[in-house]
């Protein structure tokens, strides 16, 4: 008998400590990753993840991730957020409105933590300081960047009046980010001239259209694929600028955009808060302090163009 009992006391012993390593394995937070395919969400990944990494987290051990991108097929991000919800992660980070956009319209209950361009006029937050609901994050205030865009493009081309804006049809901030363009353009005598895109092989049928009523310049939104937007302004011979550092990187003109590293080391620090047990709802949506301009002598040489010395002195990188 007493045999028996220790035999049953050492059984017990091994399931209650399989029960208590697998309690521990259940206490590592997942962290759902969901980003609009762009050169950009890969510098956005490894900083997210450097960050954490600082902030104490170890992959694997005290940390896991669920990455999903929708490689430039836009249509695939409610798929990919509902992915993400039945798998039951702890918080989603949404990388750009359309990845935000899908992202709520999966859950109200998980935590969502975006980065997006006036979260507020895209109706993903109540408000910057009271966000409400289960989502906070940072906005990356693109479409003042946007109009900001307009204004340096006059002072880069003093002659330019006629400015083609290319917009993405399928991200939910195209309205703001084309209202603002469009009182930019009032404020500056410059007709603005929009471009719908619905898809990326839409690209370069508008820059042939272009071809035949040229613009001035062209302004191109963050969230089309800019790595082909900037080839095609090359191969047509168009200044092209955009409110988005990949852009310039990629062979654009002219970038202005926000100071990507502290922006996106800020999320992290956000998501943080919530797996420490803060709620989004009484999370500020922080907002970018410290911009960018960016301009690619590179390109510019390549059409023509001499960029105004006034502009050269105020530029925080050169690209040649």
């Amino acid at each position: 008998m007493r045999r028996i009992g220790l035999a049953v006391v050492l059984a017990l012993s091994l399931i209650l400590a399989q029960l208590s390593v697998e309690a521990q394995q259940a206490k590592v937070p997942t962290v759902g990753v969901l980003v609009v395919g762009s050169p950009s969400s890969e510098k956005f990944w490894q900083i997210f993840r450097e960050a954490l990494r600082e902030l104490g987290y170890v992959e694997g051990k005290t940390v896991r991730f669920e990455f999903r991108s929708d490689h430039g097929q836009a249509g695939r991000l409610p798929e990919l957020a509902a992915e993400l919800v039945r798998l039951k992660v702890d918080v989603i980070v949404a990388w750009f409105t359309p990845a935000a956009t899908a992202a709520k319209q999966a859950t109200r209950e998980t935590p969502i933590v975006i980065i997006a361009g006036d979260p507020v006029a895209n109706g993903l937050v109540e408000s910057l300081a009271r966000p409400g609901g289960n989502i906070t994050g940072a906005s990356g205030v693109a479409a003042d960047l946007a109009a900001k865009c307009v204004e340096l493009t006059r002072e880069l081309l003093p002659s330019a009046h006629r400015v083609a804006a290319l917009v993405n049809a399928r991200d939910p901030f195209s309205k703001p980010f084309l209202e603002r363009i469009r009182l930019a353009g009032e404020a500056t005598a410059t007709t603005i001239h929009s471009i719908m895109i619905r898809g990326p092989e839409e690209l370069d049928a508008a820059f042939l259209a272009l071809e035949k009523n040229r613009p001035d310049a062209v302004i191109v939104q963050p969230s089309l694929p800019v790595k082909r937007a900037a080839e095609l302004a090359l191969k047509y011979r168009m200044p092209a600028v955009s409110a988005f550092r990949p852009f310039v990187e990629e062979g654009g003109l002219m970038s202005y955009w926000f100071d990507e590293a502290s922006f996106y080391r800020q999320t992290a620090t956000t998501v943080d808060k919530i797996l420490k047990g803060a709620k989004p709802a009484n999370l500020p949506v922080e907002q970018p302090t410290k911009f960018e301009l960016v301009i690619n002598l590179k390109t510019a040489k390549a059409l023509g163009l001499t960029i105004p010395q006034t502009l050269l002195l105020r530029a925080d990188q050169i690209i040649e």
